[in-house]
C-alpha cells in the first residue's frame, strides 16, 4: 500500500470521498419560515467517487447512501463496490480523514494489490473533483425543505442521478479542481 501525493496512472483514477448532503440552504432576501419534521440529527450520508478511465475517455460516479455516520466498514464495502465496478489496478486518490487512515481501511487496501493509494495534501479540498459532485448536489437541492429524511434521501439521490448522468457535469468536477487532469 503506498500513501503519496501525486497524480494518476494505471486502470482508473478514483477520487471518493464522504460528504453529509443533510444541510438545506435558502437563497437570498426575504428567508421564508419553513416547518420540516427532521431533526439536526437525521442526516443522509454519501461517499463516492469519480471513476475515469485511463485515457479518459470515460466518466461515471459511483455512490453509496446511508443514515448512520460512515464507519470504517461502509468505506471497505465501497471499496468492495469499487473493486467489482472496475478490471485492472486502480489507481485511488482521496483526501485525508482519520476514516481513510483506519487501520482497518489500510489493512483492506494492503490486501488488494489492484489498489494504489494516492492522498491528497491535508486541507487542500481545491484538489479534489468529490467536491464538485457535493457543490453540485447542494445546489440542486437548495431551496428544498423536505418533511421527513426519507424525501431528504430522494432528493439527495436525486440530485447524484442529475449529476451522474452527465458526463459534462462529471468533467466539470475533475476541471474545477486544480488537478493536472487533460480530458
Amino acid at each position: 500500500m503506498s500513501h503519496q501525493t501525486g497524480s494518476q496512472s494505471g486502470g482508473a483514477w478514483v477520487s471518493p470521498a464522504s460528504g453529509t448532503a443533510a444541510y438545506l440552504t435558502l437563497g437570498g432576501g426575504q428567508t421564508p419560515a419553513l416547518r420540516t419534521s427532521i431533526s439536526h440529527h437525521s442526516r443522509i450520508n454519501v461517499i463516492g467517487g469519480l471513476l475515469i478511465s485511463p485515457h479518459r475517455r470515460r466518466i461515471r460516479l459511483l455512490t453509496r447512501l446511508q443514515r448512520q455516520n460512515i464507519a470504517s466498514t461502509h468505506v471497505i464495502a465501497f471499496l468492495r463496490v469499487l473493486l467489482g465496478s472496475v478490471r485492472g489496478p486502480i489507481v485511488l486518490v482521496w483526501d485525508n480523514p482519520p476514516i481513510h487512515r483506519h487501520k482497518q481501511v489500510a489493512a483492506f487496501i494492503a490486501k488488494h494489490p489492484r489498489l494504489h493509494v494516492y492522498t491528497f495534501p491535508r486541507y487542500a479540498p481545491e484538489l479534489n473533483p468529490a467536491e464538485g459532485i457535493w457543490t453540485q448536489s447542494s445546489e440542486y437541492i437548495a431551496g428544498s425543505a423536505p418533511r421527513h429524511v426519507d424525501e431528504l434521501r430522494c432528493n439527495v439521490r436525486g440530485s447524484l442521478r442529475r449529476t451522474g448522468r452527465s458526463d459534462a457535469r462529471l468533467w466539470a468536477c475533475v476541471h474545477m479542481s486544480d488537478l493536472p487532469c487533460e480530458r
